[in-house]
This record gives C-alpha cells, sequence and structure tokens, in this order.
C-alpha cells in the first residue's frame, strides 16, 4: 500500500478562506483584528519569519504591525512594553518574536502576555483552560497537527493516538485536544521503554521528537495516520551514499522530518510530507487564534 499523502497546503487555504469570512463579518460589526509583534534586536531567520507574518495576516484582512526593539533591551524594559500592550485596546493580540537576547527569561516574558491576547495559546490561564477541555487559545503547532488528523475524515472516538514528545507547545496539548476528542492517547519520550511498541500499536501516530527521521516504516501499525511535526535539516546524499554539492562545492541540505516518509508512507494509510504538511496549517492556527483573541477581548461569543 502506499499512503495517501494529506496536503497541508490544501488544509490551510480551506481554513484561510473561513477566516476571511469571518473577519469580514467581524468588521462589519466594528470589531477590527490588530496582532502586535514584537522583536528584541537583529536576527536573520526572525526577520524573515515576521515578514510572513505580516503577508499572512494582510491577506485575511488582519493588521500586523511591528515594535522593534533594540538589542540591549533589559527583560525589564522588555516586560514593561508586554504590559503597555496589555493595557492597549486598539492591540488585539501580541505575539513575542524569538529568539530574545541572552539575558531574557522568554518564557518568563511570554506568559505576561495576557491571556485573550496570547495568540500563541502559552499563557498559563490558556494551558489551563485547555486542561479543563475549554480551549480557545492554544499552541498553534498542537492545534495543527490536530487539524490534519481531522481533515482526514475518519472516527477519532476510541483512536489510540501515540505522541512521541512531550514539549509544551506540541506533545502534552497534542495530547489534551486529542482527548477532548475521545481518542485514547499515549505520551512516549526520552525514558519511554521499548517506543517501537508504543508506535506499533497507534492507529494515530504524531511525530513531534525534534530528531530527523527517527520513525521508521517498521515502527508503524499498517494503515495508520502519521502527521509529522518535525522539522530538521539534514546533509543531503545520492542513492549511492555519496554527498551532493552545491555549485560552491558545499554540501546540500534538505528539510526532513521526524518520520522517515519513504518507508513510512509504504505502511500508512495517511501521512504528512515535510515540508507541506503542518508547517502550513500551523500558520493558519495562528490568524485563526488571532480572530479568537479578538472575539475575547472584545467579548464577541464564538
Amino acid at each position: 500500500m502506499s499512503a495517501i499523502i494529506i496536503d497541508g497546503e490544501s488544509v490551510a487555504g480551506q481554513i484561510r478562506n473561513r477566516l476571511i469570512e469571518e473577519i469580514s463579518a467581524l468588521k462589519k460589526k466594528g470589531f477590527h483584528p490588530h496582532l502586535k509583534a514584537v522583536q528584541v534586536g537583529e536576527n536573520a531567520a526572525s526577520r524573515l519569519y515576521v515578514q510572513n507574518q505580516q503577508k499572512q495576516c494582510e491577506a485575511v484582512g488582519i493588521t500586523y504591525t511591528l515594535d522593534e526593539l533594540p538589542a540591549d533591551t533589559k527583560e525589564s524594559d522588555l516586560i514593561g512594553h508586554i504590559k503597555k500592550l496589555n493595557n492597549d485596546p486598539q492591540v488585539t493580540g501580541v505575539i513575542l518574536q524569538m529568539p530574545l537576547p541572552d539575558g531574557i527569561d522568554a518564557k518568563k516574558v511570554q506568559t505576561l502576555i495576557v491571556h485573550h491576547k496570547d495568540i500563541e495559546g502559552m499563557n498559563p490561564t490558556n494551558m489551563g483552560e485547555l486542561v479543563y477541555g475549554n480551549t480557545r487559545l492554544a499552541p498553534c503547532t498542537a492545534m495543527a497537527a490536530v487539524e490534519l488528523v481531522k481533515s482526514v475524515g475518519v472516527e477519532i472516538k476510541g483512536k489510540e493516538t501515540t505522541i512521541v514528545g512531550r514539549s509544551a507547545i506540541v506533545g502534552k496539548p497534542v495530547s489534551l485536544l486529542m482527548l477532548d476528542l475521545s481518542a485514547t492517547p499515549t505520551i512516549c519520550h526520552s525514558g519511554t521503554k521499548d517506543l517501537q511498541a508504543q508506535t506499533k500499536r497507534a492507529d494515530i501516530l504524531i511525530a513531534a521528537v525534534g530528531k530527523a527521521e527517527m520513525i521508521k516504516g517498521d515502527m508503524i501499525k499498517p494503515g495508520a495516520i502519521v502527521i509529522d511535526v518535525g522539522i530538521n535539516r539534514v546533509k543531503e546524499f545520492d542513492a549511492q551514499g555519496n554527498p551532493v554539492m552545491n555549485k560552491n562545492g558545499k554540501q546540500k541540505m534538505k528539510t526532513v522530518g521526524d518520520v522517515e516518509f519513504a518507508t513510512a508512507r509504504e505502511v500508512a494509510s495517511y501521512i504528512t510530507p515535510v515540508p507541506g504538511g503542518v508547517g502550513p496549517v500551523t500558520v493558519v492556527m495562528l490568524l485563526r487564534n488571532t480572530v479568537e483573541a479578538l472575539k475575547m477581548h472584545a467579548n464577541v461569543t464564538p
């Protein structure tokens, strides 16, 4: 068998279209989403991410502005800036760009974003609501993984779901979101004994461990749905095992997931590619969270 590839771009497009309609309706009622990004210092990767965020927001009708703070900004000053945005009625969502300069506790500052403007779902209040099953704002990547499972259209209730990875932004929230859908989740991590036994019994396998092609085809239950959250940069080799070089004489790099796609595809029933799977849906979940934050900010009924 050869698995059906879950097209993340297509899933993201469907969600994006619904958001455009919702945002248009909210604006007619006088509610305007405004996402404020905060960046401390210069970082090339962060700059590209900011540009993409702005493009994506503007495409659906969300106002996006960036506050650029100098690299020598003290933690106390950054906290003061976040509190200012928390109290600004014109700002309906806040995102803190990573990485932050040395000397600033990213987790501490991020959790100070007021819960109803916390579009990354990391505020303790939002995490608590996730535990209680009252989810409105949750980590975007975790939500994206679940959306991709739902997009397949299979019955989720009762399905054995194995999540490889226990991070606060994917593994833990994914397990809770799947539990809310009445799946039976199991979280695996570095201390798990016999990982293959756990992954092999999963009807739904979600890999989010950050290790390139760690999950092989023989670790997957035939017919399983496989969601690969991993994004890993590795050196590229040809079929004979020789390095593939670029025109400058340096070895080429490629992006792979946590799942060995070629072998997994021969076993699974559905599988996400890397890139083109979880990534595009994660971006649109950021937009959806921004709209949800607006509704919370304005006390609009979902």
